[in-house]
Formats: C-alpha cells, sequence, structure tokens
C-alpha cells in the first residue's frame, strides 16, 4: 500500500478558505491529538516553503520565546 500523508493532507486541505485553515488549526491544537501533528506540520511546510527571509526570522523569534516559556 502506497499511502502518501503530504499528498493526503494537502488534498483535505486545497481550496480552503483562511477561515477553514485557521479552524483546521485550532481545531488540531485543541484537540491535542497526536495524529494531527503531521497535518500541521505539512501546513508549516507549505507556509516556510513561500516564505522571505523576515517571514521566517519572525516566525524563528516567535517559535524561540514559545520554546523557551515551557
Amino acid at each position: 500500500m502506497d499511502l502518501n500523508l503530504r499528498k493526503a493532507i494537502l488534498s483535505n486541505v486545497s481550496g480552503n478558505s483562511a477561515n477553514d485553515l485557521e479552524a483546521t488549526i485550532v481545531d488540531a491544537i485543541q484537540s491535542g491529538e497526536e495524529k494531527m501533528l503531521p497535518g500541521l506540520g505539512v501546513l508549516f511546510e507549505l507556509f516556510w516553503e513561500q516564505a522571505d527571509e523576515n517571514e521566517k526570522s519572525e516566525v524563528l523569534e516567535s517559535l524561540e520565546q514559545a520554546v523557551n516559556k515551557q
């Protein structure tokens, strides 16, 4: 069986609006289910691939702060 998780996730969110994507992200975080992590990872990968260096820097600074508050 050839399962391409990345393609399946992209297929599930293809055509979603910003509101739909936000709902998906919020639901994944609030549910706390480990099975949702790959989907969040794919969304982050999409963002990262199209982000410019300033956007990446901002995200990295925010992540650094968040990680260090844990």
